[in-house]
């Protein structure tokens, strides 16, 4: 699956934990990365300074479903799926 234009979901539902180029405490869940453009794309694509964990998300049908709206809601889904069990118990979601 190509990569939806005017999308950016990824860029904007997942955390990112660690620091990285502008964002030195790294991305909370649900937060526009300020390397999102007006055009939601990536401005950091193709660049060394683009987290791995970005460059290794590669958009497929599971994740990013038909839609955008679809999209931030499956990866929602799965950033609050992958929290460790002691930070959900706590409500610290």
């Amino acid at each position: 699956m190509e990569c939806r234009t005017d999308c950016g979901a990824c860029c904007i539902a997942i955390s990112i934990h660690q620091p990285f180029y502008a964002m030195p405490n790294g991305k909370p869940a649900g937060v526009s990365c300020v390397h999102l453009s007006p055009s939601m794309r990536c401005i950091l694509f193709g660049d060394a300074r683009r987290p791995d964990l970005c460059d290794a998300f590669k958009a497929e049908r599971e994740f990013c479903g038909d839609n955008r709206e679809q999209a931030l809601v499956r990866l929602a889904q799965l950033e609050l799926q992958s929290l460790p069990d002691v930070l959900a118990l706590e409500g610290n979601v």
